[in-house]
């Protein structure tokens, strides 16, 4: 090669190595690292503070948001960015080598692709086949919530949450699609960061991060037999990484009774008396008068504090929090505590191991007084509206001594009847460890282990002086220990995998095993040593035992589950559970039941003929579901076994007894298997305006087959029939919940309605089918009647027919045409009244402008009717008892036009009728709150990240018919234990009135 040719070849080298250099410029620069810097603000321009900014696919490199939006990061010139921040929409931005990137994130409108617990696992809201509600701890943050029922109010269509007393402490009555069983129990499976359970008391709202109840058969069959009722899931929060916070929340406020009885002043009682009795029955010389409504309703106090520590890191994260509860009631002594504490840890030990820890310990003590009893059996609502108004608090002729009845010695007044000591103390201790092996990255093994153990102590002391009851034994006690463990092991094996990115197949299996312990122990004394009072009162200071026991229980359950999950595109979607129990409770050859379920939803709106009205309708999907459920609430770790009494003997002439005599008491049942419950579901999810409008409506029809009852035999034959799977019940109904973005601008408005439609009827009863329950004492006489066609809370009486103008008498109406009248006749009782809702509701209005924001909840009810037995003892006027200011319309003579009665001694008048029956209906402004967010730049030089406060009016307005003191404590009377409880649903009588209550509040974050 010559010279001037390599020159020309050398020259053309250069050019290309040069052109090659100015192309790899750019890439260059890409791999070489940059700092970026900029803000993230919301959409109203405010700066989000601790937002995290995390490199794609990099999560160990990232950084978080100072108090004014901004960041700083240092990452390769090719990098994207991930901004994320709860409750807004998470944004990725490429770097192309840019060092300035500000970004704007909006709120997460995304409602279907929201992650919802389910049992087991978790699915994307959108991929629901089946009918779960969830509400989430935002719709609580800036309100006094103290329990995790309250949460659940008027917030989920299907789901009736019920106060039936306005005690302190008083637990709440849940019912998902209506009642199911007559003495299996009808409250749901809780399940606690996945540790089954029917107690949830222990557990501060505060520390939840979310509740989802799984209201159809198909998606509570994989919790089988114990899901007959619905399973309500909650996941306590945990920390987030990259960022640590310290929360505190605190509020208190007062209560007072929303509404007061008027009773009759002393000369308007003597002259009751004189029409009872006759003239000269009342000691007139007596002129004081006790407002007992004033002396005993007093002003409540509330309390409660929380303090939590979360935080971690892409390996680690915590969640740690304390708290304290405290309330003292309008009627004193009720009161109610609670101690609380709760450590959720999480770790990523290897790459193919993840741990995980839940621990929460509780104390709870709780200072009772009887509620839904007469004054004749220490009920203290009623002996307020019962006593005499001549009466004093203590006796004038013996200062120690509270001041009795005269005309009866058994009724006492409200002091006395109140400040009987009676406490019940819990420490409740609840843990599991989890392991999490990944196997691969589809495959993990998920084995985990947890303990749920509660010591209950209570304690009851009558004063040896203050009462007549008490004086009678100079003084009484009782005690109880009752010890409850529960462990439980779990193994889940989990395989998810995603074919072609349109096919996703999620399976699940494994097995658990859980065993339960009872012990308890019980004595009752009297004879205490003289001088002893409330405050000191032991059993050892007694001189008499009454009576002393000790008792134990076990019972295993032993399970299979497994769970299949199929969608093609998120637009064909299948679910099919099964799982297989076996029951220490049951016989040998019948401990195992199956419970199976399938569904599938079909999201018609991805299809091609939906494109026209897609703006419209941006999602749309049908469900279908099937499944079967179980009930072994009911049961008793020994009903298949024959039971026997063992009764103390003593030989009559001073020697030592042989022994104790055994007799048989309740025969045994080898046939004896848990309830099942059969449920259909179909329902629509719709989302429209870009999930600006969202809606779920859901038909269902569940059936309950092989009812437990208990049958009971006369009493001459000395023993009973053993429980029994005898009867069916139905519950068919319709619900929707529709949840709206209605304003976005400088005003937010944000609402959400929810209303359900139950239809409950006993369609068999077996046996017996039909019987009464519920007997009122008043009148010596059932008002439920439980009967083959009949609905639950069917009250039973006769029609009355209002006041005779010339007797005075109701009239009660002859059914039969037979001709006897008066209630002589008992064929004559019909059905006069259902304490079963036509619908309830609830509606939530959030509006927000600025940083306040104004929120109202609204719930109620319709179409139940209430047995007013309250009014059986303050209207009655047939004995001596003060009555209140409604009987001052009596009929006097004859002629007079009236709807209230003569004054009589006997029952004919208060003899269970239409009388007493009256519409239960309300509608309650619920909660007011009203709240406001501090700017977060103002915040910032006090190293605060985030502060606000709000004030509540709960119970504040209640529109009603009814005459009691609260329409919503009185739909179920929990006082009762009889067979058939179930169905005494919808009587008051003297039940402690609910409050209304101002509470002021604060949340702070550091």
């Amino acid at each position: 090669m010559n010279s001037k040719k390599k020159m020309r070849l050398m020259k053309s080298w250069q050019k290309t190595c040069l052109a090659i250099m100015l192309l790899m410029l750019p890439a260059l620069a890409f791999a070489q690292s940059v700092q970026v810097t900029g803000n993230v603000k919301d959409q109203t321009g405010e700066a989000i503070i601790g937002a995290t900014v995390v490199v794609k696919n990099n999560s160990s490199t990232g950084t978080v948001t100072d108090f004014d939006g901004n960041y700083t990061i240092s990452v390769p010139g090719n990098a994207t960015l991930v901004f994320s921040y709860l409750g807004m929409e998470t944004a990725e931005v490429a770097v192309n080598g840019q060092t300035k990137l500000d970004i704007t994130l909006k709120d997460d409108s995304r409602a279907l692709d929201e992650v919802v617990v389910v049992g087991y696992g978790t699915m994307r809201k959108k991929d629901l086949t089946t009918a779960v509600a969830s509400v989430s701890s935002k719709e609580w943050a800036d309100r006094p919530v103290i329990s995790a029922q309250q949460a659940l109010q008027g917030k989920a269509a299907g789901v009736q949450v019920i106060q039936p007393s306005g005690k302190p402490g008083a637990g709440l009555t849940v019912r998902v699609r209506g009642t199911t069983s007559l003495n299996a129990g009808n409250d749901p499976l809780y399940v606690v960061d996945g540790i089954p359970t029917n107690d949830i008391t222990n557990i501060s709202p505060t520390d939840i991060e979310s509740l989802q109840i799984l209201k159809d058969a198909s998606s509570a069959a994989i919790y089988g037999a114990r899901a007959a009722n619905g399973v309500v899931l909650i996941t306590t929060k945990k920390g987030t990484a990259g960022r640590s916070e310290v929360n505190v929340s605190m509020f208190a406020g007062f209560s007072n009774v929303a509404k007061t009885i008027k009773t009759l002043n002393t000369t308007q009682y003597y002259d009751l008396l004189d029409e009872i009795y006759g003239v000269g029955i009342a000691d007139r010389s007596k002129t004081t008068y006790t407002d007992w409504a004033k002396d005993m309703y007093d002003t409540g106090v509330k309390q409660n504090y929380q303090v939590s520590l979360s935080g971690g890191t892409d390996k680690v994260n915590y969640f740690i929090s304390g708290g304290y509860q405290d309330e003292r009631g309008i009627i004193k002594p009720a009161s109610y505590s609670r101690y609380s504490f709760r450590s959720n840890t999480s770790a990523q030990t290897k790459d193919w191991l993840k741990v995980i820890s839940n621990v929460s310990f509780a104390k709870t003590s709780r200072r009772d007084v009887v509620d839904n009893a007469n004054s004749g059996r220490g009920g203290v609502v009623m002996s307020i509206l019962n006593t005499p108004p001549f009466m004093e608090k203590w006796d004038p002729l013996e200062p120690s001594y509270y001041y009795r009845n005269p005309y009866n010695g058994s009724w006492e007044n409200p002091y006395a009847q109140a400040n009987t000591y009676d406490m019940n103390s819990d420490y409740r201790f609840m843990g599991n460890v989890g392991l999490d092996f990944i196997i691969t990255k589809e495959l993990h093994f998920k084995p985990s282990f947890a303990v749920d153990y509660t010591g209950h102590k209570w304690d009851k002391f009558i004063d040896p002086v203050k009462t007549t009851y008490g004086r009678e034994a100079n003084g009484r006690g009782e005690h109880a220990d009752d010890d409850y463990l529960t462990w439980l092991s779990e193994n889940i094996v989990t395989f998810d995998k995603k074919i072609d990115g349109k096919h996703n197949l999620s399976l699940l299996g494994g097995g658990t095993f859980q065993k339960f312990k009872h012990n308890n122990t019980y004595m009752s004394v009297q004879d205490f040593v003289k001088g002893t009072n409330l405050e000191n009162m032991t059993l050892n200071m007694a001189n008499k035992i009454n009576d002393a026991t000790t008792t134990a229980e076990a019972n295993t359950l032993v399970s299979v589950l497994g769970r299949v999950q199929y969608d093609y595109e998120s637009r064909y979607l299948f679910t099919a559970n099964m799982r297989a129990d076996g029951s220490s409770k049951l016989a040998p050859g019948n401990r195992w039941g199956y419970f199976p379920s399938v569904s599938a939803g079909w999201r018609f709106s991805s299809e091609s003929f939906f494109l026209p009205i897609t703006n419209v309708v941006n999602d749309a999907k049908l469900r279908l579901a099937w499944g079967q459920n179980g009930n072994q609430n009911g049961i008793g770790s020994y009903d298949y076994l024959q039971k026997y009494k063992i009764n103390k003997t003593q030989q009559s002439d001073g020697s030592a007894p042989s022994g104790p005599n055994i007799t048989a008491d309740r025969y045994g049942n080898q046939n004896l298997k848990w309830e099942t419950t059969t449920q259909f579901n179909a329902g629509l999810d719709i989302s429209l305006f870009n999930s600006r409008v969202t809606g779920e409506f859901d038909l269902y029809y569940k059936k309950t087959t092989d009812l437990l009852l208990y049958i009971t035999l006369p009493s001459s034959i000395g023993r009973d029939l053993p429980m029994r799977n005898d009867g069916e019940m139905i519950n068919k109904g319709f619900e929707f919940n529709i949840t709206g973005h209605i304003l976005t601008g400088t005003l937010l408005w944000d609402a959400s309605a929810n209303m359900s439609f139950n239809r409950n009827k006993l369609s068999k009863l077996g046996l017996t089918p039909q019987y009464t329950t519920a007997r009122l004492e008043s009148n010596n006489a059932d008002v439920i009647i439980m009967k083959e066609g009949l609905p639950l809370g069917s009250f039973y009486g006769y029609i009355s027919e209002g006041v005779d103008p010339e007797t005075g008498d109701i009239k009660y109406k002859d059914l039969n045409n037979n001709g006897i009248t008066g209630g002589a006749d008992p064929n004559d009782r019909t059905v006069i009244g259902n304490a079963q809702p036509d619908f309830t509701f609830g509606f939530t209005n959030n509006f927000t402008w600025k940083n306040i924001t104004l929120s109202a909840f609204v719930q109620g009810s319709y179409g139940n009717d209430i047995y007013n037995a309250t009014r059986l003892d303050s209207e009655g006027m047939f004995d001596q008892k003060n009555q209140t200011t409604t009987v001052l319309n009596r009929w006097m003579r004859p002629g007079m036009i009236t709807d209230v009665p003569r004054a009589v001694s006997g029952n004919g008048n208060v003899l269970n009728s239409t009388r007493f029956v009256e519409d239960g209906s309300y509608i309650r402004l619920k909660a007011l709150t009203l709240a406001y967010n501090f700017n977060k730049k103002l915040l910032q030089p006090l190293g605060i990240a985030g502060l606000s406060v709000y004030g509540t009016a709960d119970n504040l307005v209640t529109l009603t018919k009814y005459r009691g003191y609260d329409p919503e404590l009185s739909w179920i009377n929990t006082s009762t234990t009889t067979s058939g409880a179930a169905a005494q649903m919808g009587i008051d009588m003297g039940t402690f009135p609910q409050t209304r209550s101002f509470i002021f509040g604060l949340n702070l974050t550091f």
